[in-house]
């Protein structure tokens, strides 16, 4: 189409799409912030039952904590205290026999419970008791923010795609913040999932807007290079938020630090430019002919396009170019759009169904969890350059059936490697991660070539929603262990390979020009 060929004159990846991209960057590494901030804020420490309610004010004061425990609190099979029930009274008799425990009359925790604030100071669990019957909603608040995420893509992708995608970026900067900060301060659990579920609605349109946006300003050359450069800020988020959580083990506090860099990414937005494909659907030439020209000056092609006239910009978008205004409806109105949302809907979905399942498991395998959470960061990088190279070698469909089929199957052999084997298991679990991170780098560049400019941020907000509701289920699937240990994990594998089959009905987007109309999806290509 002759608006790429107007940006290729331009240098589709110069100084300009560097710029942009380094600005948003500063508010792109808060997403893993907030989407893996309950691996450290809704960990439930090692526990067990207040025994405070049994202290007669004789012998029981007098014993150490360890024969406190022996006897006021049952043992588990494994040698560790339950962290439920307790006696009803002492069982002294305990400290010189303790096979002597059948029959014992018991009782849940009648004060409350101590726990092991050696690696958290404080977390929702020890906030608010989030343990035992209580201990689903401690999930649950992952969850909540994740149904924010999912009730707020499709929300910032209508809006974006009638307002500008630079117009709404901001209002997610300002909700985000306003949401986040107001979290930290919550007196109540309500109030914290209330606070953490519109956060999740705000900090949405940052996920959603920044990519499309970058994509839309480069060439078709660029466009695997830029997608790929865009994905680190994730993983440079990560790193940043295990070396935070590392020195900030106070659950309010954490939040306040994770949030803060979007005061800067407010400063910079003036510096951002609106995406000239959307100006131009829209009509507006003028605008995209300033752009164009800022963008050609910045990249030093100033001369290759001083005959481009609003005039020529706006008759390279063609006749369809006209004011009108596009709705997720039409996203179902064609034959063509509908088979791309059903498939583009499924894949979504699996993937990070699947992504989320490994990554808010961090404490799951035995090791460290900050430990963990910075190996799971450190494999995205070379798993991010195999992916560079995959995708301009291979394309783009064969590499998303590839990463998120692999990644099912490394969930299937760990639930044959048994848990003693700690190291093993975060091995597998690690390279899964980073399969996991390849299929999610790749999703987002796919999907947003694969939607015409019309309705490009409708398509991404659609199936960030459909992406979100797997995100949501995520945490709660692990809840299944009780009925099935393994569940969880055979669950994860299923539905990742169920995705890869389904992305064989999706068509491949390498070295082809972004789709301006749905009238390009529909036509043979």
């Amino acid at each position: 189409m002759k608006f790429d060929k107007i940006l290729s004159k331009t240098n589709g990846f110069g100084k300009f799409q560097i710029t942009l991209m380094l600005i948003q960057g500063i508010s792109r590494i808060t997403l893993p912030c907030h989407f893996l901030l309950n691996n450290f804020i809704a960990v439930v420490p090692t526990h067990h039952c207040d025994l405070s309610s049994l202290d007669d004010g004789g012998v029981f004061r007098n014993l150490t904590q360890e024969q406190r425990l022996a006897v006021g609190v049952p043992m588990r099979g494994d040698g560790t205290p339950d962290t439920c029930r307790m006696y009803s009274e002492p069982q002294y008799q305990l400290l010189s026999n303790s096979n002597t425990t059948n029959h014992i009359t018991t009782v849940p925790c009648q004060s409350g419970w101590v726990y092991d604030k050696s690696t958290f100071q404080n977390t929702l669990a020890t906030e608010w008791d989030l343990v035992c019957g209580s201990k689903g909603l401690d999930k649950a608040t992952a969850t909540i923010f994740f149904i924010g995420v999912m009730c707020g893509a499709p929300l910032f992708g209508f809006l974006s795609d009638r307002f500008g995608r630079r117009r709404m970026l901001l209002v997610s900067y300002l909700a985000t913040m306003m949401f986040a900060m107001t979290s930290s301060f919550s007196r109540s659990y309500l109030m914290f999932v209330i606070m953490r579920y519109l956060t999740g609605v705000a900090i949405s349109g940052i996920s959603i807007i920044s990519i499309v946006l970058n994509i839309e300003w480069c060439g078709v050359e660029n466009r695997t290079f830029a997608g790929v450069v865009t994905s680190l800020d994730w993983t440079i988020g990560s790193m940043i938020l295990c070396g935070i959580a590392y020195f900030v083990n106070e659950w309010r506090v954490l939040i306040v630090a994770v949030t803060s860099p979007l005061i800067l990414a407010v400063i910079t937005w003036w510096w951002i430019p609106e995406s000239a494909r959307w100006l131009l659907a829209n009509g507006r030439a003028e605008e995209v002919h300033y752009y164009i020209m800022k963008c050609a000056k910045m990249n030093n092609r100033y001369n290759c396009v001083a005959d481009v006239t609003p005039k020529a910009l706006l008759e390279s978008a063609g006749s369809e170019s006209e004011m009108k205004k596009y709705t997720l409806l039409d996203l179902v109105k064609t034959p063509n759009m509908r088979k791309l949302v059903i498939c583009s809907g499924i894949l979504w979905f699996g993937v990070a169904f699947t992504y989320y399942g490994i990554s808010l498991n961090v404490t799951g395998f035995g090791l460290n969890p900050y430990l963990t959470q910075l190996v799971f960061a450190c494999i995205e990088i070379p798993g991010k350059l195999i992916v560079y190279f995959s995708l301009n070698i291979l394309g783009r469909r064969p590499c998303q059936i590839g990463s998120i089929v692999l990644t099912g199957v490394c969930i299937f052999i760990n639930l044959f490697i048994p848990n003693d084997l700690c190291i093993i298991r975060t091995i597998v679990a690690v390279t899964g991660k980073g399969l996991a991170e390849a299929a999610f780098t790749i999703i987002f560049l796919y999907t947003a070539e694969i939607y015409p400019t019309v309705v490009r941020q409708n398509g991404m907000g659609y199936t960030s929603f459909v992406a979100r509701l797997g995100v949501s289920i995520a945490p709660l699937v692990f809840l299944l262990e009780d009925v099935w240990r393994l569940l969880p994990a055979v669950i994860y594998c299923a539905v990742a390979v169920v995705a890869g089959m389904v992305a064989l009905l999706l068509p491949e987007t390498k070295n082809i020009r972004l789709p301006e109309f749905i009238e390009d999806v529909e036509e043979p290509r």
